[in-house]
């Protein structure tokens, strides 16, 4: 089977189509670096997706914005929402911070991007 990817680790925005026949790669063509080389090969076998979300802070009606501190398996999206969606933090807050340490297992941090005080 082929598949068509756009390469999202560089400028360049390679497209680059994927030969996959049982789960596996058989080839990769038309990327320009071995960022594009690694992200299809990554894209097709276990795709990952940073999180961007809100946490209640409490005493407030204004949300923290945060984020995981690596890329997670998309397959693990809902459940790091849904354990966002559990926290609450109390102030002091600096970028940063660490909210919730390992989430849903992984090697990921949902992380403070901005300052509460």
């Amino acid at each position: 089977m082929r598949k068509e990817i756009t390469c999202i680790g560089c400028p360049m925005g390679c497209r680059m189509t994927a030969e996959v026949e049982d789960g596996k790669i058989l080839s990769v063509e038309g990327y320009s670096c071995n960022v594009g080389k690694k992200y299809a090969q990554e894209e097709l076998t276990v795709p990952k997706r940073m999180v961007t979300s809100l946490v209640h802070v409490r005493g407030s009606s204004r949300p923290l914005p945060v984020r995981t501190s690596a890329p997670i398996e998309k397959s693990k999206i809902f459940d790091c929402l849904r354990e966002i969606r559990a926290c609450e933090i109390t102030p002091p807050v600096k970028i940063g911070d660490v909210i919730i340490s390992r989430v849903c297992g992984t090697q990921a941090d949902i992380v403070a991007t901005r300052e509460v005080f």
